[in-house]
């Protein structure tokens, strides 16, 4: 075998655990398994990887979690020392090439090897490698203990520049997922644990380090392009120029191979040429196509190591002004291949609360993003930086990633030491997922420019002093990866919209979360929405799987209060307290609100019509708030560029903008969506003048002829039964319906198109002045056309 070898550390461990107070005044030796059998302290059996709270609910010493109010009581292990340790065998005797990786440890922790201090890691959002680690050949022993989190951050000062969530001051200075310590759509849990996959490494003495992948040229008319190679070797012999790098690759019958007989030095780079190369294309706008590259390193003619890799062809442009307006003076565009892409996809955020499952529950998720129509996803900066299998999937199906460094809503620490762990950071980040084609943008963090601007007061602070995304980030990127676009927060407020105040090409669509179609949405002057949402009530099923019974209906706690939810439906709001001190209980209430401006009857009946239809109501009410922000900014084709809604899936049980719950229960959102983002749609725009227009929008990039009707169910009659032509990457005008303002109607919406040798077929809904309607009569609708595709009731 040509590689590297593993032996895994996975499995099972043991956990003993004892609270700051108790572990800082006994100060015992932790660094050997008979040292902390003399310790007395409380221990359970530990699966690695994982996280402590789910080796205690193993144990029996907590119930689920996630059920009632369970994630507020377990607030009060935060202060539990963590201490891990096993035995293990290695076969061979360890050297200069052997290493012992965690590739993800949360968070602060010293690591003993057979009795000595080998190691310590302060970030759980990276991996740690350590040489040589005093491992032995036989029996070794491994303690790993981790410092409560809280803990290790009173440890900073905070400066008064800084800022947060109530919650999140303590994650100032501690690189964790920020959503750990409490998010309006997480709970707080600063958990701990050795969260990711833990190995002893085995390098081979002569091997490939790294190879960095890229497109290095595409022409203009996509016939010719170029992979740019670079690589970074170890070679035990001093004669280098005995070594020979080879370099295969192949996607279909594309194919190449390129040799470099004698290497000059252990680093090195070339371009390779190919004719009719198969490029990368974003779903929906042709192939995700991949090329399988094999790299191999020989030593007198012989081989001696083998990397592989994936690898797609594709170019990346951003069009992008600082500020717009409402004529629309202004861009926020990407092009892949020299092509205009419009963006249509989710905000990625946690699959779990407790991250040790991420990788178990992904391959059920990923498939969601590919069937609902996505083209792609923004990892949000206040998640972890996602397992191989997102990426691998994003890069065979032709998913965009926009990638937020890991920084959300708080202004951090700017010392010398804070920028340089965070650099650290950034470059194993960078060099970690710069190989996957699926990457699209590098963005600096989430929110963190607005945040200049919400504390600030008065005094106008300038985001563009951030030493972290304008100095650190550009340092790396400048280094590691030179061959995609970065902006520095999301939204961007660049030296420009700072000192004029106008208003950003690419924004966060929230505002007052009122009436979907007010003024707010539909006003919006930025080119590219990169957050917007819409709250939907999940199934009465998933409910009862996590709110007590006797909380389950009505959600008020006080029958005249409209402010204070229940304790389980605030907590799974996601308040960090029942009390909601941490603001986030308005989201029950604004979750009522928005069913009670569509079906008016809510407004007097809402507790005696029950929970079943209120549920149903709030899923009508999002499934036709998110159809309209895709639809308003898709039939607007690049006056608008791209909408990222918020969002696929919830990362524990809550009440959220989510269109699918943690339980994998589909709202009825996400089929709406699912018809919204079809590769090529009909959808109405909003009336103007008395006239409703119909729109065909395309991602093809080929012409399309379409037939279409369209059919009023309100009488039954057939409005319009003709056919269009759909241009390529356009929306196109195709009929315009006179109306009277103020008329309800209900339109369904049907089409087909031959695309090859395939015959397509496509239906969707519109329906006229949606607001103030009739809950029986809009159900009669949707069940006649088989759209009341509701789940969990």
């Amino acid at each position: 075998m040509l590689q590297n070898t593993r032996t895994p550390l996975d499995g099972g461990w043991k956990l003993r655990y004892v609270e700051n107070k108790r572990f800082r005044k006994e100060n015992k030796d932790i660094s050997t398994i008979a040292a902390l059998k003399l310790t007395g302290w409380q221990s359970v059996d530990a699966v690695v990887p994982g996280n402590f709270e789910l080796d205690f609910e193993r144990a029996g010493l907590i119930s689920d979690p996630f059920f009632g109010c369970n994630t507020i009581e377990n607030e009060k292990f935060e202060n539990l020392h963590l201490v891990y340790s096993r035995r293990f065998t290695l076969e061979n005797e360890p050297d200069e090439n052997t290493f012992l990786v965690f590739e993800g440890i949360d968070t602060v922790a010293d690591i003993f090897v057979n009795g000595k201090l080998i190691g310590q890691t302060d970030n759980m959002l990276i991996p740690f490698e350590f040489c040589g680690a005093n491992l032995k050949k036989g029996e070794n022993e491994i303690v790993v203990h981790i410092t409560p989190a809280v803990i290790a951050a009173r440890e900073y000062e905070v400066p008064v520049t800084c800022t947060h969530q109530p919650t999140g001051f303590d994650s100032l200075f501690i690189r964790k997922a920020p959503h750990m310590y409490g998010w309006d759509i997480m709970p707080r849990a600063v958990t701990g644990g050795i969260w990711r996959p833990c190995y002893v490494l085995e390098k081979r003495q002569d091997r490939i380090d790294d190879l960095f992948i890229w497109t290095n040229n595409l022409n203009g008319e996509n016939t010719y392009a170029e992979f740019g190679f670079f690589w970074n070797l170890t070679v035990s012999e001093d004669e280098i120029r005995d070594y020979t790098l080879r370099l295969h690759g192949e996607c279909g019958d594309s194919k190449f191979d390129w040799e470099k007989k004698r290497l000059w030095h252990t680093a090195g780079r070339c371009s390779v040429g190919i004719n009719n190369p198969k490029l990368w294309w974003p779903h929906g706008y042709g192939d995700a196509n991949l090329y399988d590259i094999t790299a191999t390193l020989l030593y007198k003619g012989e081989p001696v190591f083998e990397h592989k890799a994936r690898a797609g062809l594709r170019t990346i442009e951003l069009d992008r002004t600082s500020t717009t307006d409402k004529e629309g003076h202004g861009e926020f565009c990407f092009h892949i291949n020299h092509t205009k892409i419009f963006w249509h996809g989710s905000n990625w955020v946690p699959v779990d609360a407790y991250h040790s499952r991420d990788a178990k529950r992904l391959p059920d998720i990923l498939p969601m993003l590919t069937d609902i129509g996505c083209n792609c996803v923004r990892c949000w900066g206040g998640n972890v930086y996602e397992d191989d299998i997102f990426y691998n999937f994003c890069d065979e199906n032709g998913i965009m990633v926009w990638q937020d460094f890991c920084h959300a809503c708080g202004i951090n620490p700017q010392t010398d030491d804070y920028c340089a762990r965070f650099q650290s950071e950034v470059e194993k980040i960078v060099r970690r997922l710069r190989n996957h084609t699926s990457i699209i943008l590098w963005a600096g963090d989430n929110e963190v420019d607005e945040c200049y601007h919400w504390t600030g007061g008065y005094v106008r602070r300038d985001p563009n002093k951030n030493r972290l995304t304008r100095e650190v980030i550009p340092k790396v990127l400048n280094a590691h990866d030179f061959t995609r676009p970065y902006i520095p927060s999301s939204p961007y407020v660049d030296e420009n919209a700072f000192i004029t105040g106008g208003s950003i090409s690419e924004q966060h669509l929230w505002g007052p979360r009122d009436y979907f179609k007010g003024n707010f949405y539909r006003n919006s002057v930025c080119h590219f929405a990169s957050e917007t949402g819409y709250h939907g009530c999940p199934s009465p099923e998933s409910l009862k799987r996590y709110i007590r019974p006797e909380q389950l209906w009505h959600w008020r706690k006080y029958p005249d209060n409209d402010y204070i939810p229940k304790d389980d439906w605030c907590c799974h709001a996601a308040c960090a307290a029942v009390d909601g001190e941490d603001g986030n209980a308005y989201r029950i209430r604004l979750m009522s609100n928005q069913v009670k401006t569509l079906f008016p009857a809510f407004r007097e009946h809402e507790v005696e019509y029950g929970l079943e239809k209120f549920a149903y109501a709030s899923q009508i009410s999002q499934a036709e708030a998110k159809k309209y922000f895709i639809e308003r900014f898709r039939v607007t084709k690049w006056r608008r560029s791209g909408i990222i809604w918020w969002n696929l899936i919830d990362g524990w049980p809550q009440i959220s903008d989510a269109v699918v719950d943690y339980y994998g229960v589909k709202k009825l959102a996400y089929h709406y969506i699912k018809r919204s983002q079809q590769t090529v749609c009909l959808m109405f725009d909003e009336p103007e003048n008395s006239a409703l227009p119909l729109y065909v929008v395309s991602d093809l990039l080929h012409d399309v002829t379409i037939s279409y009707k369209v059919t009023d169910l309100t009488d039954d009659n057939l409005l319009v039964e003709s056919t269009a032509f759909a241009k390529a990457n356009e929306s196109t005008l195709i009929w315009t319906k006179p109306m009277i303002d103020g008329e309800k109607h209900f339109y369904l919406i049907e089409w087909s198109y031959t695309d090859g040798d395939k015959t397509i077929t496509g239906v969707n809904h519109y329906m006229t002045n949606i607001i103030d309607i009739d809950y029986d009569e809009y159900m009669g609708y949707i069940k006649r056309v088989g759209f009341d595709e509701f789940e969990g009731f």
